[in-house]
Parts: C-alpha cells; structure tokens; sequence
C-alpha cells in the first residue's frame, strides 16, 4: 500500500525541499508549524499552525494525512506515543525516535549494538571531567541544539567556569575531544520492506560547530567508506527505521571510524542529492514512508559539492546580486529559503555538480562562491 497524503512536523527548509519533491512523487504533502513565514508554508498542500511538539496540532495533521514524518527532532515524544495508541502513524517511528532524540540516550544506545563513539559521560564536577577527559572536551546540551547552539568546546577551566555561569552545566553531556582527520557523514534510507539504499561517503567542514561545505564522495580510503555504510545500515535496521536518516562521523587519523551524531531525518550533508544524484534525500524521504520503492542514490557525475550560504549581518536582504554570481559557475544551482538574515543562520546553499577534474579542484570552487558570499 502507498500512501499519498503526508504530513511534516517542521516548515522549515528541509520540509521546504520535501514540498517541491511531493507532487512529482503524486503526493500532496501538509505541513505543522507555527510561523506564517517559514520556508514550507507557500510550497505546502495544507498548512496547520501550530508549534511543532503540540499533540493536538499533530492530532488535526493527522486528520488530513495518511502518514507522518519528521523535519527536526523538537517533539514531544511522550504526547506522541499516545497519538499512536489512537492509531496515527508515524514513518520514523517513535519506537525508533525514542533511543536518539536525547544526546546521552543516543550515545547509550549507539554503544549498546557495539558501534564505537567517543568517550562520554554526563557532567558531575569539575574534578572529574579533568580525571576522566581533561581539556580541551565537548559539552552538548542533551536536546533541541541545532547550528552549533548548544555545543561548547571547553578549552580550559576558566572556560568551563564561564560556560556554568551562564547555563545549568550539569545537565550537559560531556565528550572526549577527538583530533580527527576529517568529519563525514551519510544519508540512508530503509522502507517498511527492509530495502535499504545508502548514498555516498560526504565529507563535511564544520566551523564553530556549523557546517559551511560539503564535498561528496569523500576522499577516504575503501575501507572506511565500507565501514561508514555499514555502520549506517545496521542503526537504520536495528531501529527498524523507515525514512531517511543523517549520520555524522569523526576519521581519526589513524582512521578509525567513531559515529559523532544520529539526526533521524534528512540533513544538511545530504543537500547535495538534490542535483548531484538520480534521487534526492528529500524524494528518497518521501518514497521510504508511503510504502514506494526506494530510488537510486548514484551520482549522475563524477560528484558534488555543497556550500552553506550563512547569514553574516542582520538585514531582510535577498541578496540577489551575490548569488547572480555564483549562478555564474558552471553546473551551480542556488537554493534561497526566503529568511530574514542573522549571523550564522542558514539562509540557503549551493550545489555544484563536479566531473572528474573538477572534484580534484573542490576545494577552489568552495573558496571561490565563499568570496563572494561574504566579500565586504
């Protein structure tokens, strides 16, 4: 059986990206969110206004929708479950959200089916970070960071002092700090069939702990990239996912493998599909939680590239010119999501698709759409 009417709690850009997917799939997609203005509101079937962990927005979602998915992880899992005791059905579903959505349960449960994470804990003194971390190491607020909020890293105790005086720290989780070689991550998908389809090994640049580009495939040896898909495919069908998940990893340098986070839907690493693969992450979504056959994840080239376009001043810009010009390489696509500007807010991103000697020269294009982004 497939589904034709789905509903997405979220209305930002992800569920944006859905929306433009839906209607070529034959699905009209409805979305829950609380502002007029979000990205997905002009793009959707059906909108209703409501906060994104309010049950009884997500009761009349369900009204007008055959399945739900998900565009972030701020839900209220509890009112939910008791929305699946009345029969709404839910693709990821909250048996399979509840082990990831609070960071230390996530860590907790990633261990449990013997994948390696970096060492963890929850935040008890001073005393004993230093014995058991020492510095520099990661603080994470358990839920609701995105963008870097809610990620500190604590380079010394006259930081960690700083960071308690402004926030309850020992509600944080705490992490090793690892000195990896590269970050990667992975978009998978799984259907109520058990098919699994797995994209290609992206690396990934963060800074001050938000993600500016993406180049994919990443340049990994054949081992680990076996071993990130692995890994992938056995959290989706030990969770009995049905969707797509994000996965972020740390390659250390001696290249080893440790899974940094699980985001239970389409991600930021994965915007490159849209134009640099057979089947985008967001078509991919939609075909994993109607019951359709999932679509191909092959590159349609050599590869692709993703850039971040930040927000670096406050202003209600379009910024038509800057992107004009980055318009102006060959094979780029710019995606606008029509937000008002902040520093570090994503306000949309570019994809570039690469034949081979252009992936060798990523890295140039990358600096070169960065310059005119944020010149002056």
């Amino acid at each position: 059986m497939e589904y034709k009417r789905v509903g997405v709690i979220g209305g930002g850009q992800l569920a944006w990206m859905m929306a433009a997917e839906a209607p070529k799939l034959g699905i009209n997609l409805t979305v829950q969110t609380p502002n007029q203005d979000d990205p997905a509101v002009k793009r959707s079937y059906d909108v209703i206004f409501a906060d994104v962990d309010d049950a009884f927005g997500t009761a009349k979602l369900a009204k007008v929708c055959d399945v739900i998915t998900f565009e972030n992880e701020f839900i209220d899992l509890e009112a939910l479950q008791k929305l699946v005791q009345k029969g709404i059905y839910f693709n990821p579903s909250i048996d399979a959200l509840a082990p990831l959505l609070d960071k230390y349960n996530q860590r907790n449960y990633i261990k449990s089916i013997d994948i390696p994470v970096p060492k963890f804990s929850l935040y008890s003194s001073q005393q004993d970070l230093v014995a058991n971390f020492g510095f520099p190491v990661v603080l994470k607020a358990r839920r609701h960071g995105y963008d870097g909020q809610g990620t500190f890293i604590i380079k010394d105790a006259e930081s960690l002092a700083k960071l308690g005086a402004s926030i309850p720290i020992r509600e944080l989780l705490v992490e090793e700090f690892i000195p990896f070689e590269r970050e990667l991550g992975i978009i998978a998908a799984r259907n109520k069939s058990g098919d699994v389809a797995i994209y290609p090994v992206t690396e990934t640049y963060q800074k001050n702990q938000v993600c500016h580009w993406t180049i994919s495939p990443a340049d990994v040896t054949k081992e680990a990239a076996e071993e990130v898909k692995a890994i992938a495919c056995k959290i989706l069908e030990q969770l009995n996912v049905i969707g797509v998940f994000g996965i972020e990893f740390f390659l250390t340098k001696d290249n080893r493998v440790l899974v940094n986070e699980i985001a239970p839907r389409t991600h930021n690493s994965g915007h490159y599909t849209l134009n640099g693969c057979e089947t985008s992450q967001f078509a991919m979504q939609l075909q994993a939680v109607t019951g359709m056959s999932l679509g191909s994840t092959a590159l349609k080239s050599a590869g692709a590239l993703m850039v971040n376009l930040l927000g670096f001043e406050e202003s209600d810009s379009d910024y038509q010119e800057k992107r004009d010009r980055i318009l102006e390489i060959p094979n780029s696509f710019v995606y606008w999501y029509g937000k008002s500007s902040r520093f570090g807010r994503k306000l949309g991103h570019v994809t570039v698709v690469l034949n081979k000697k252009e992936l060798t020269q990523a890295k140039s294009t990358i600096e070169k759409i960065e310059s005119i982004w944020y010149e002056n």
